[in-house]
C-alpha cells in the first residue's frame, strides 16, 4: 500500500505541475494565480503548497538540483573534482530525453526566460548550488581558492546549459543540440583545467 500511495502521489505532483507549466505558458508566469492553478488541476490549494512550497518551485522543480557537492564529495580517491563533474555532465549529455520530456524542457525554459521573477528565483537556487561546492573544496584548497573554483565550474556549466536550451529555443534537431552539447562539455572542461592557453596556444 506504501507504495501505491507514493505512486498516487507522484502522480498527482507531476499533474499540478504539468497544469501550471500550461498557464504560465499560455498567459505568463505572473498572470497566473495559484487559486488558478489549484482549480485547474483539481486539488485543493493546501494540496498545492504541500507538494510546492511556492509559486516559483511549480517552474523551478529540478533547477539547481545537481549535486555538484555531492559529486566532489564522492569522488574516488585521485580523483579531481573537475574530473569528476566531467564524467557526471558527459553522461548527462549522452542522454536522449524522450519527446514528450523535451518538449516540456523548452516550455519550462521559455517561461523561465521570459519571467524576471523566476529567473532571480533560479538564480539564487543556482548560487546556493555554488555555495556548497565551495565548502566541499575548502577543506582541500583553503576558502578563498575554493570559492573562486567553485564560481568559474559554476559558470561554466551554467553556460553549457544556456548554450543548450538556446539551440532547443532556435529550432536545432534535439540530436545535433544534443552533440553540440557533448562538444561543449569537452571544450569546457578542458578550459578549465588548462585554462585560456589552451586554446591561445593554438
Amino acid at each position: 500500500m506504501a507504495g501505491l500511495r507514493e505512486r498516487k502521489k507522484e502522480q498527482t505532483r507531476q499533474r499540478i505541475a504539468a497544469v501550471a507549466l500550461g498557464l504560465f505558458a499560455e498567459r505568463g508566469f505572473d498572470a497566473v494565480t495559484v487559486n488558478e492553478i489549484a482549480e485547474a488541476a483539481e486539488v485543493a490549494k493546501a494540496t498545492l503548497f504541500t507538494y510546492f512550497p511556492t509559486k516559483e518551485s511549480l517552474v523551478l522543480h529540478g533547477v539547481g538540483d545537481d549535486d555538484l557537492a555531492g559529486i566532489a564529495a564522492r569522488r574516488p580517491p585521485g580523483q579531481t573534482f573537475l574530473e569528476a563533474l566531467r564524467v557526471h555532465y558527459r553522461s548527462l549529455a549522452a542522454v536522449e530525453l524522450p519527446a514528450a520530456e523535451l518538449d516540456a524542457l523548452i516550455t519550462r525554459v521559455r517561461v523561465i526566460w521570459g519571467s524576471p521573477a523566476l529567473q532571480g528565483a533560479a538564480s539564487a537556487l543556482l548560487y546556493q548550488q555554488r555555495q556548497e561546492l565551495a565548502q566541499v573544496l575548502a577543506s582541500e584548497h583553503g576558502e578563498s581558492a575554493a570559492g573562486l573554483m567553485a564560481a568559474q565550474a559554476a559558470a561554466s556549466l551554467l553556460t553549457l546549459q544556456e548554450s543548450y536550451f538556446q539551440r532547443l529555443l532556435d529550432g536545432a534537431p534535439a540530436q545535433d543540440a544534443q552533440r553540440a552539447l557533448a562538444q561543449d562539455v569537452e571544450l569546457a572542461f578542458d578550459l578549465l583545467e588548462h585554462g585560456f592557453s589552451h586554446l591561445e596556444g593554438k
